[in-house]
């Protein structure tokens, strides 16, 4: 079953579930690239079909910051609570036709976060060594270097400040409209929820950009700029606990 547009917006509103966490993320930097969804379904877990906007798979490497990361119960901690992730993901639908996002690794620069979703969330995370810097004028130049790899990526962009929400069944909204993710588990597949304001979302002028993850990750690396380009200055987000697909 493919996921209907009325499904997809009905995503958008907060699940009946406990929260378990809250996050905020910020200076959002979306690069998506078509793929071929014959190769993009060759690397996904049985149980997962590649979703396909025009007929195309879409791959994203995902900068951005990190804030106010904290348990239910518990405060933010300095120090602990703020870092970086990078990450590139797919789209993904299941049997049921529930549409989501996997990942096929996120870099992180805090080491207790990366335990953390690996051990509870089981999700591909990875050390890496990151930085990033806010001019006056709002310019980001954001970096990362993956722990035991040479390579250091670098991302240097400017949102701009007018925003506007993705319009359902446009391409901006099937990209970054997303409120469900797949996990491999020990018992299978787990399926996430998160929920947040839609995006306001921003153009972007980039200046810089790197696309080494698809190679880390056993993708051809694109020869050519993204095929789509969105930023967002953030939202913050409520996540709720694992479930089972059945």
């Amino acid at each position: 079953m493919t996921p209907t547009p009325e499904f997809r917006q009905h995503l958008r509103l907060a699940p009946a579930l406990p929260k378990i966490m809250f996050q905020r993320w910020e200076q959002l930097l979306f690069l998506h690239w078509k793929m071929d969804p014959a190769l993009i379904q060759k690397t996904l877990p049985e149980g997962l079909t590649v979703d396909t906007f025009d007929g195309h798979a879409w791959v994203a490497v995902v900068p951005f910051f990190m804030r106010g990361i904290r348990p239910r119960f518990l405060p933010a901690v300095p120090g602990i609570s703020d870092f970086l992730e990078l990450n590139l993901r797919t789209y993904v639908h299941d049997a049921r036709g529930r549409p989501g996002v996997w990942f096929y690794s996120l870099d992180c620069n805090q080491a207790l976060a990366v335990w953390i979703a690996r051990t509870f969330f089981h999700l591909p995370y990875q050390r890496a060594r990151m930085s990033q810097q806010v001019s006056p004028d709002g310019g980001v130049t954001y970096t990362s270097q993956r722990l035991g790899e040479d390579h250091t990526a670098t991302f240097r962009y400017r949102l701009a400040q007018e925003t506007r929400e993705a319009e359902p069944g446009s391409l901006d909204f099937f990209l970054t409209e997303r409120y469900l993710l797949f996990s491999q588990t020990p018992s299978g597949l787990r399926l996430g929820r998160v929920h947040h304001r839609p995006y306001p979302l921003s153009e972007v002028t980039l200046a810089a950009w790197d696309a080494q993850l698809f190679a880390l990750n056993g993708l051809p690396v694109p020869a050519t700029p993204p095929d789509h380009i969105i930023g967002s200055a953030g939202v913050d987000v409520s996540i709720y606990p694992l479930q089972s697909i059945a």
